[in-house]
Parts: C-alpha cells; sequence; structure tokens
C-alpha cells in the first residue's frame, strides 16, 4: 500500500459533489432531527453548519460518519451510496464491509477528544493505519511523526493523553483523524470541551489545514469569528432544515431569513 505525501482524497468527478444528501430523514424515536434534508458539498469545499442546539447539525456529521443510521432519503459520498448499495439497479441497505469501505473517506474530530488513556500519543496514532489499513508499523510511525509535526505536537510523542492539556489532546485527535488519509475531515464542536484560553490553539490548526490542503471540510461550531473566516459557505440549520445558506460574509452580514438574524443577534458579539 502507497503511503504517499498527499492528503487529496481519490480522484472524482470535479463537477459533482464529493457528498450529497438527497431527502434525508433522521428520528430518534418521535423526534425528527433531520427532515428531509437537502444539502451537497463540492469537492475540497469549507463548510460551516451553525444553528441552534438540537438543529440537526451533529447528526450530519455522525451520519456522515456512519455512526448513525438514516431512515428515509439516500446519502452519496464520492459519487457512491453511503447507507446503501445498488443491486439490480435498487438500493439495498449496505452491508458492513460497505460501510467499512466508506467509513474509510472520512475523519472525525469529536467535542471530546476520545484518546486511548493508556497508550501514548504516537501509539494513538498509529493504531488505525496499522489495524484498519494494514500498514507495516514503521510506516504508520513516519505518517504519525508527520502529522504530529503538522499539528505543533512532535515533542509530546512519548507523552500520554493525561500528561497533556486539553488544546494538545485536541490537536494529536486532529493528527489521529489525518493519519487515515481522508477524504473529508468532519469537525464536531472541536473547541466546546475547551477552556476559552485553549481555543485559540485548535482553531489556527484547523484553519492552516483548511489554508494548506486540498480536503473537504465540514466544521459544527458555535465560533461565529472562526466560522466567518475558515468559511467558503455558511449553513444555518434549524428543526432539521437548512433554513439559509451562503457565503460567510452575506449570513453574517445581511442574512435574508428572520429566523437567522435572530440567531445570529444572540450569538455574534455586537460590533463597536
Amino acid at each position: 500500500m502507497n503511503d504517499t505525501d498527499t492528503i487529496h482524497p481519490p480522484a472524482t468527478d470535479p463537477a459533482s459533489p464529493i457528498i450529497t444528501m438527497d431527502q434525508v430523514v433522521k428520528r430518534f424515536g418521535e423526534a425528527t432531527v433531520l427532515d428531509h434534508l437537502d444539502f451537497q458539498v463540492a469537492k475540497g469545499e469549507k463548510v460551516t453548519i451553525i444553528g441552534p442546539s438540537g438543529s440537526g447539525k451533529s447528526t450530519v456529521l455522525r451520519i456522515l460518519m456512519t455512526l448513525e443510521t438514516i431512515n428515509e432519503g439516500m446519502i452519496y459520498v464520492g459519487g457512491q451510496p453511503l447507507w446503501h448499495e445498488i443491486q439490480n439497479g435498487q438500493p439495498v441497505p449496505a452491508g458492513e464491509a460497505h460501510l467499512r469501505a466508506m467509513r474509510k473517506q472520512m475523519g472525525m474530530v469529536f467535542q471530546q477528544f476520545n484518546l486511548f488513556p493508556h497508550m501514548t500519543v504516537l501509539r494513538n496514532i498509529t493504531e488505525s493505519p496499522i489495524h484498519v489499513l494494514g500498514l507495516s508499523k514503521d510506516k504508520a510511525t513516519r505518517r504519525a511523526r508527520k502529522y504530529l509535526e503538522l499539528v505543533g505536537m512532535t515533542e509530546h510523542a512519548e507523552k500520554f493523553p493525561s500528561q497533556l492539556s486539553g488544546g494538545q489532546q485536541q490537536r494529536v485527535a486532529i493528527a489521529r483523524a489525518l493519519a487515515m488519509h481522508p477524504s473529508i475531515m468532519l469537525f464536531d464542536e472541536p473547541t466546546s470541551a475547551l477552556d476559552p484560553e485553549l481555543v485559540g490553539e485548535v482553531l489556527t490548526v484547523i484553519k492552516r489545514l483548511s489554508e494548506e490542503h486540498d480536503l473537504t471540510m465540514l466544521l459544527v461550531t458555535h465560533e461565529m469569528e472562526f466560522a466567518r473566516q475558515f468559511s467558503d459557505r455558511v449553513c444555518f440549520f434549524d428543526k432539521g432544515v437548512i433554513v439559509e445558506q451562503g457565503p460567510p460574509e452575506e449570513i453574517f452580514t445581511e442574512p435574508k431569513v428572520e429566523r437567522t438574524r435572530e440567531f445570529l443577534k444572540n450569538v455574534v458579539p455586537a460590533q463597536p
């Protein structure tokens, strides 16, 4: 297996969205969290999802990562059905082998860091490339050290998570996701568990990734100023649908929908 220095996704038709959600419905019991959602993301696009708690933001990422199933609709990633396989021209529920193959295209950084406490930083990063991708230990270690350098954590390779600050642990989590060479990076409130003084160091790493690498990136966050700087497009979710979307300056400066204006008025500091 090749271990190139690229984190680029495999070649796909540049005219086709890398992610398509078509009339997706997700229910938890009686509650409808996603209500016939239509959502597309272009290859290499940086998209931020904002909205109130319970609006379906994190559910979108968890579904893409195959951590949650869907009740209705179709999802395509890289032109292939995510939760289905096509047999005799008809979609049928996907088997585990298909889901594993699709899952390899995506890396996710969670609110909590989810590092293994009994493993060193280096081993936290090499475990999945070895056991999921089948890399040799040496190749996985070289890859891990490359991404530790990228996130500024090289000198902490032999430490355990308990010896790191929250910001450092989240940077390790980003390196771990990158080590799988995903097509798509998903960030679910990556700074919400951090002390305020540590938020900036994680956002700096994410912004550097967005500027230096041709990754498709989806970010759920309440950091509105960062969303303005980071995003090609901002989507405002409410009650399981996209209420409004557009370039960040348009959404934050001149939102067209009253519900968007109400939300932003409560979360964006007033300009002096």
